[in-house]
């Protein structure tokens, strides 16, 4: 799988107004997001992605419909730190090591299945690898990259990914390593005018490729006034009461900044709910 990303990390750094290493890092993840997401298949399936590593960033969160549609967020948006000696950004020392890339899979029904592994670099795509190979026992291949203009804008981000299916042989492993080896950066494919289709060509070189399937993944909050009403409903009713003496109860949304706000008779109203269900 490929897919050109720009618009959606575009839309995550307007809406979390991150810092050009935090946009980097919170970027990556939505495109790793995506993919496993979209690896799912089960229409109400979702994928989440947690990483803390201890760094300044904090825990970075994304999550995935299986069409790829994704949403996130970064504990602290406006942590920063210098250029790498290469001139690159430290996604790797925002995120940090000490840590955890957990992956949660929902498929709408029963008990989720959550897989966990150490962080290797804190730089995404080898954390990602690193999970797919150790908790899924699937030899992967991932790059991921989001590319931040001079002028603070997001000028590319994609990613591909590449999974071995139990019927490859040794020498066909082989020349998906050396390939991957020698494929220029994904940003560098993208900002040339690559497409998605034409990243897979580049990078699988000879090997053949078929088309299976597309997607348009854009970032998406899930969000609504329904659904804060119903999380306010399980606070309990003693929470209620609380929040019923304030002249109004403000709710933010994570993903989106969207606010919402309860009067004390909207509250009142949740009350009333929440005694019918008992």
């Amino acid at each position: 799988m490929a897919a050109d990303m720009t618009d959606a990390v575009a839309e995550a750094q307007r809406i979390h107004g991150t810092s050009n290493v935090c946009t980097a890092a919170l970027g990556r993840l939505l495109v790793a997001a995506a993919f496993t997401g979209q690896l799912l298949k089960e229409p109400e399936a979702s994928a989440t992605l947690r990483v803390n590593g201890g760094g300044p960033a904090g825990t970075l969160i994304a999550v995935s419909d299986s069409l790829g549609n994704v949403r996130g967020y970064v504990e602290n948006p406006s942590a920063d730190l210098p250029l790498r000696g290469d001139g690159k950004l430290d996604v790797g020392g925002a995120v940090g090591r000490d840590g955890y890339l957990s992956v949660v899979r929902d498929f709408g029904s029963g008990e989720p299945y959550t897989g966990q592994v150490r962080l290797v670099s804190g730089e995404i795509a080898e954390d990602v690898t690193s999970y797919f190979a150790e908790s899924e026992q699937t030899p992967t291949a991932c790059a991921l990259g989001v590319l931040v203009g001079k002028d603070g804008r997001v000028a590319a981000a994609g990613g591909y990914f590449i999974r071995l299916l139990p019927s490859a042989d040794e020498s066909t492993a082989a020349e998906v390593e050396r390939l991957v080896n020698e494929a220029p950066p994904m940003t560098a494919m993208l900002s040339s005018g690559m497409t998605p289709s034409g990243v897979c060509e580049k990078v699988l070189g000879g090997i053949g490729m078929e088309v299976l399937d597309s997607f348009s993944p854009v970032y998406r909050c899930t969000c609504s006034r329904e659904r804060v009403e119903r999380a306010l409903i399980s606070t309990g009713r003693e929470e209620l009461l609380d929040m019923a003496k304030d002249p109004e109860t403000r709710v933010g949304c994570r993903f989106c900044g969207k606010e919402y706000v309860f009067t004390p008779d909207d509250i009142g109203t949740l009350l009333k709910r929440a005694e019918s269900d008992d």
